[in-house]
């Protein structure tokens, strides 16, 4: 694949510039913007900036709503229920999340839904925002029907992510950032956009064959990881941020893709633990600093310079991409240069 590196800080400013002048207010529009370029800089190309232009195309079509309109429909003292009103999914998210960390700092242990959400891009944007203040947080998401329960071949759930955020002492936090399937379906778009293979074992054709076929692989299924495990944690994902905030579920949620009349009723939960209510917190961090310790010198296998803590190898690359630069795919660059023309926002980021 052809990519290209360009600066992060800029890349940001015009991925902001061209929402501001979609109607999005300003601290909205940065909130999507960053969430978009934090995720290229972890490596995470499925779920960056290349979702930019079917964001804006779905609020040109008037299927999302520009303005967030969140409400809080239930609220006790360890659970809030929040119903987004067709918001913009990453905005929902993170008032769901400021909302929990705030509720957790007398609670203890907050459980929030959110309902008539929308794709809120990468999980972990929501959880390294509790962590970094201190606090242990998940975060999930349902999607629209992409994979097939295990021992069906026709899709039926989505690849519904999990995250989880755990404060470090010092070092990058524990973040496990994860899609239910064997990989996230935004990689087998990107490698259909920039006509590139897939590895067999990712997903199955139509007919319920394997393939290695990006194209093949959007028109099929893609696979549960783990067989029967992948495909249980994704089925409660989707009861819990589904079924349990109110929104829709399984074949019932709309194509982020293809669908640009109907709204997609996606459901998140997120759940914010207060590390002070259960343990003295330099207990707690000193533990964690001998597991990472421990981890760091158990003896390796071959090949392997060196054992990594889920999250690490990404704010590594994310520390990388803040000096020298993100990279894009030609494909993407290009999508960048037709919303420049088509807003009137300066191209200049490389």
């Amino acid at each position: 694949m052809n990519s290209r590196k360009v600066d992060s800080l800029k890349l940001e400013k015009f991925c902001k510039e061209l929402l501001i002048r979609q109607g999005l207010i300003d601290e909205e529009a940065e909130l999507i913007s960053r969430s978009l370029v934090e995720a290229d800089m972890r490596g995470v190309s499925s779920h960056g900036i290349s979702r930019l232009k079917v964001y804006m195309k779905r609020m040109d079509e008037g299927v999302v709503s520009k303005i967030a309109k969140i409400s809080i429909e239930r609220e006790y003292p360890g659970s809030i229920a929040i119903n987004a009103h067709n918001s913009m999914g990453i905005v929902a998210g993170v008032k769901a999340m400021d909302l929990a960390i705030l509720k957790a700092k007398e609670s203890g242990a907050v459980f929030v839904t959110v309902k008539q959400s929308n794709h809120f891009g990468s999980a972990s944007f929501f959880t390294k925002r509790a962590s970094r203040q201190g606090f242990i947080a998940f975060a999930t998401s349902n999607a629209p029907p992409t994979m097939a329960p295990w021992g069906a071949r026709e899709a039926y759930i989505g690849t519904n992510p999990l995250s989880i955020a755990i404060p470090m002492s010092n070092g990058a936090d524990i973040v496990l950032d994860m899609a239910t399937s064997v990989v996230a379906q935004g990689k087998i778009i990107m490698a259909a956009k920039n006509n590139e293979s897939i590895p067999e074992g990712w997903a199955i054709s139509k007919g319920g064959k394997p393939t290695t076929d990006a194209n093949e692989a959007l028109n099929g299924t893609v696979l549960p990881f783990g067989g029967h495990k992948g495909y249980g944690i994704a089925l409660i994902i989707d009861i819990l941020s589904g079924i349990l905030s109110g929104s829709d579920f399984g074949p019932y949620l709309h194509n982020m893709w293809t669908d640009f009349v109907t709204p997609q009723n996606v459901g998140h939960a997120f759940l914010v633990l207060d590390i002070s209510k259960f343990i003295a917190p330099e207990i707690f961090f000193k533990s964690l600093d001998t597991m990472k310790s421990d981890i760091k010198n158990l003896s390796r296998a071959e090949s392997v310079k060196e054992v990594f803590l889920p999250g690490e190898i990404e704010d590594i690359k994310s520390k990388d991409a803040k000096k020298g630069g993100v990279n894009l795919s030609e494909s993407t660059i290009n999508d960048l240069k037709w919303l420049s023309e088509r807003w009137g926002v300066l191209y200049d980021i490389e």
